[in-house]
This record gives C-alpha cells, structure tokens and sequence, in this order.
C-alpha cells in the first residue's frame, strides 16, 4: 500500500485522523449499535471501536515509529514515547446511541498538532501548535477566533467531581451571579472546546484533574491555546501534572468573571 501521508506534516496528519473516523461515525449513524460495557455506565459502540481503527490506520502510515494511546485500544507503543497521539475516536457516545448529532472525534499529539472534527457539520478544527483553523468542504481554511459575544458557556455535568464540596461544575448553574452573565449550556462532548477556540462558545468548564494528556480534552486544549483563549485549571493555575479541572474561556474579562464565581467571590 502506497503511504498517502508520507511527507505530510503534523497537522495534516491529524486532521487526515480527525477525518477518518468522523466518515466512519457519520456512516454508522442510526443504526442499531451493541453496546460493549465499560463499567461505571459508560460503554463503547462499533461506531468507537471502527472509527478509532481508522484513525489508527492514518497514524500509522504516515508515524510507523510513534507511539498512541487510543480510547478504546489502550496504549500501543511506550507510554514514555517522545511523540505520542492521543484519540478519542467518539467523544459523546451516549449522545450518538440515542440519536443525537452532539459528538467529536479527537486527535492530538502531544505538545504538538491536534484535530478536533466535527462529523455532522462536515467542519474539522485544527492547529499546528502555533495557529488554530477550521476546515469546510472547500479548499479555504479560516482563522480560528475566539469571542465571548454569545455569552454562552458549556458546563460539563458529568461525574465524578473531585473538586467537591469546594467546587462541582453543576453548582454553577445555580449562581445568581453566572445566570446573570451567562447562558449556560450542556452539549456533554468536547465539541464544546472546539467551539470556544472558534467564538460559539464563550467557555467551557468542566471539573477533573490533569486534563493535559486526556485523550478527550488534549485535542481541544491544543486547539483553544492556538486560537489565544485563555486556559487554566477550575484553580486558575496552569493545566499539567497536579491540575484540576479546565476553564477554557474566549477573553481575559469572560474567564475572570468564570474564576471570581467559581471561587465564591461572584
């Protein structure tokens, strides 16, 4: 087999990735899919296991010597690699299991390019580690740029929350002082990150901690730093070994007024 890839820059890389598995997500969408149990109430489709081989077959012609830690797969390589891909071939599993188009497919390199695609809109998101772009049907690639005009802010509700009692994302919503600035919203898929980087969004807040090398957050981490959002952890300190959580916000004054109700002083 010819390698399609071969000269191929990072980026490229990880959006060929990103690509791969959204036209294997969108091709097995509504369909009767087996769920495989994962404990905890989450569970794995098809539609995770094929579309991550297909990322997998990208990553390994075009990076044979890189290292990649998969959703659904594991670790392939040495977890100590220098260059190592992280993939979350659906992120949103339950929101596609009953039919609902809310999902991204995500691919990162560490420290390096990422891609976030969206399978229904036909957009991938992408960044070079340097610029951050999306990506239409058509040849021209736009400038990624942040904006907090819609006021909107995607909290993620999802369990467990370790930052608990001093902070659980779900509180948020009942702030007077976040309903009074913002319109919350739960898309419950890191699609929402993409959307901050590109000015859907406002921000995103979701507890956790060391979100950095999560195979679902690295992509759009990569992608909201590019665009020149600020991020930090629900602490306000820099996301990496020892953080907590992740607020990705379009502007300094949006992710002030974020840090300001989360500490209880809005």
């Amino acid at each position: 087999m010819i390698n399609s890839y071969a000269g191929a820059d990072d980026a490229a890389v990880a959006t060929a990735g990103a690509r791969a598995g959204a036209d294997v997500v969108r091709s097995l969408y509504g369909r009767r899919l087996h769920r495989l149990d994962k404990g905890a109430g989450d569970f794995a489709t098809v539609a995770d296991l094929e579309a991550e081989k297909a990322i997998l077959d990208v990553i390994r012609a075009a990076r044979p010597d890189d290292a990649v830690l998969g959703e659904e797969g594991g670790q392939q390589g040495a977890a100590d690699a220098v260059r190592q891909w992280l993939v979350d071939p659906l992120c949103g599993t339950l929101n596609y299991a009953v039919g609902t188009t809310l999902v991204a497919v995500n691919v990162a390199l560490c420290g390096g390019a990422a891609a976030v695609a969206d399978p229904f809109s036909g957009e991938v998101f992408f960044t070079d580690g340097v610029t951050a772009r999306v990506r239409h049907d058509g040849p021209d690639d736009a400038l990624l740029t942040p904006s907090p005009a819609s006021r909107l802010v995607d909290v993620n509700l999802d369990p467990p929350f370790p930052g608990a009692p001093g902070f659980r994302a779900v509180d948020l919503l009942a702030h007077p002082g976040f309903v009074e600035r913002f319109r919350p919203r739960v898309v419950s898929t890191t699609l929402a990150l993409a959307w901050v980087a590109a000015g859907k969004r406002a921000a995103y807040v979701t507890d956790g901690g060391d979100l950095s090398g999560s195979v679902h957050f690295a992509a759009g981490i990569a992608l909201c730093r590019a665009a020149g959002c600020v991020v930090t952890g629900i602490d306000g300190a820099p996301i990496g070994e020892g953080g907590r959580g992740l607020v990705a916000a379009a502007d300094d004054e949006t992710h002030g007024l974020l840090m300001s109700l989360i500490r209880g002083r809005g």
